[in-house]
């Protein structure tokens, strides 16, 4: 049947690989929107102070609990902050214990709260290795930091001078290359045998760098890593459609309030959250591939973190365009939610 005439679209659960919920009144504004419709989300660690310590990611745990409503369900997946003072010993409790099922490494400097971050992976060489030996994922912010590497080029150079040496030195070490964004990131991971992923943001399926960039300078279109060009964009497509179980969805859903994007020095982050399931299902439509959207969304994360796929089902209903909210408030001011700009035809409904 022509993807064009399909209506209504079951498939299991999704999850989101890849989070960012904040805390306070950030989480307890944003993280309905990710509870309504994904089951579980890895989240990320990078709050002030940094989640290092399995006892830090335990009581953020608790925070995330205690600040869904009551009648949703979500279970948060926690990770551990790499730092190059982490103790490997907790990092392996963290994990064999249920507390934190990744670890995160940010290179110092590379995006939002990254300062503690990693400037040298000998000092962490330890850790990762630990992590090898229990089968523990590691999350890849994939870009170096040097200023002499132009920012579009940041993610291709990570690759041959950072993850290339890593994999020949630890290759039993489970690796997430996350928010991949470049046709030289999908190639890495089609060409590595095991142990290697990558998740695919929402965003940056749908706009490349002149949404940022052409007829002005637009905030709410600018994140880290950068949106690239048309020819990377089409690739991440590419990948996400394939079917191939080595990519997934991983948001990066970044709220940050309209009154820090909106500044000289603004933050980087896309809001997606609220419209993930509808920006997806128009993609995949317009790729004649919504067979392989349950895959993306829902099967292909679990299987390579080692959990089993979500039984309960969500069903996407097409209709006539709607309008997502422009913003969603919290107590501190609002954050707006990202806009495709395309109008959205798919619902999450019943």
């Amino acid at each position: 049947m022509p993807h064009r005439s399909w209506t209504r679209l079951t498939l299991r659960r999704p999850d989101d690989w890849h989070l960012h919920l904040r805390d306070g009144a950030m989480l307890r504004a944003v993280l309905p929107h990710t509870a309504r419709d994904f089951a579980r989300a890895i989240v990320m660690p990078n709050l002030v102070p940094p989640v290092v310590t399995a006892a830090q990611a335990a009581a953020y745990r608790d925070r995330i609990l205690a600040a869904l409503p009551e009648g949703l369900r979500f279970e948060p997946l926690m990770t551990l902050y790499l730092t190059e003072a982490t103790d490997p010993d907790d990092v392996a409790h963290a994990f064999l214990s249920g507390v934190a099922h990744a670890v995160k490494l940010y290179p110092a400097g590379a995006t939002t709260n990254s300062h503690a971050g990693v400037r040298d992976l000998d000092k962490v060489r330890p850790v990762l290795e630990r992590m090898a030996e229990i089968g523990m994922p590691l999350c890849l912010h994939g870009e170096v930091t040097d200023s002499e590497v132009d920012i579009f080029d940041r993610e291709a150079v990570f690759i041959d001078r950072v993850l290339k040496p890593l994999r020949r030195r630890i290759p039993d070490l489970r690796l997430v290359l996350e928010h991949v964004t470049t046709q030289d990131g999908v190639d890495f991971v089609r060409d590595q045998p095991k142990n290697v992923a990558a998740t695919i943001t929402t965003h940056h399926l749908v706009i490349n760098r002149n949404a940022i960039l052409a007829g002005g300078i637009r905030p709410h279109y600018y994140c880290l890593p950068v949106a690239k060009r048309e020819t990377h964009r089409i690739a991440l497509v590419q990948a996400a459609v394939s079917g191939d179980r080595r990519f997934f969805l991983g948001t990066d859903s970044a709220p940050h309030l309209d009154a820090a994007k909106l500044q000289p020095c603004g933050c980087a982050g896309c809001f997606t959250a609220p419209v993930t399931m509808s920006i997806l299902a128009e993609v995949f439509e317009a790729a004649e591939a919504l067979d392989q959207l349950e895959a993306f969304a829902s099967l292909n994360g679990p299987r390579f973190y080692g959990l089993p796929p979500n039984e309960e089902r969500i069903t996407l209903v097409r209709g006539e365009p709607w309008s997502p909210p422009a913003a969603v408030a919290t107590d501190e001011g609002p954050v707006t939610v990202f806009d495709p700009g395309f109008p959205l035809h798919w619902q999450v409904g019943s």
